[in-house]
């Protein structure tokens, strides 16, 4: 897993770059451990992480939740608790709220989520 994660690169922001750019909302975000991509999760309705790994085939991706260190490797379909500390931020920011960003999350969110 560590050879395909590159600790040295910043996050690409707070929030899903898709989402953020077409003004959607997202339930829970995951970064991209090689290039920092901000992506939102395949419960979201957008699921950017999966996408972004399809389009680029950067496999392994980090909670970018506050509180959670797991890794994901969309290549080998594995979960890994724990792994090389990445470059900080290492969660979005604690007062942006999940789902978020606020303003942008319907008030029937739950109902909208995608289940795996």
């Amino acid at each position: 897993m560590t050879e395909r994660i590159d600790t040295g690169t910043p996050p690409s922001g707070a929030g899903c770059v898709e989402c953020d750019e077409h003004g959607g909302w997202w339930f829970h975000l995951r970064r991209c451990a090689q290039c920092g991509h901000i992506g939102c999760c395949d419960s979201s309705p957008g699921q950017h992480a999966t996408e972004h790994f399809k389009a680029t085939g950067h496999p392994v991706v980090q909670s970018f939740e506050p509180g959670e260190e797991w890794f994901w490797d969309y290549g080998s379909s594995e979960l890994y608790e724990s792994g090389p500390e990445l470059t900080p931020p290492v969660s979005h920011p604690a007062e942006q709220p999940s789902p978020g960003p606020a303003g942008r999350v319907p008030a029937d969110w739950a109902t909208v989520l995608r289940r795996a």
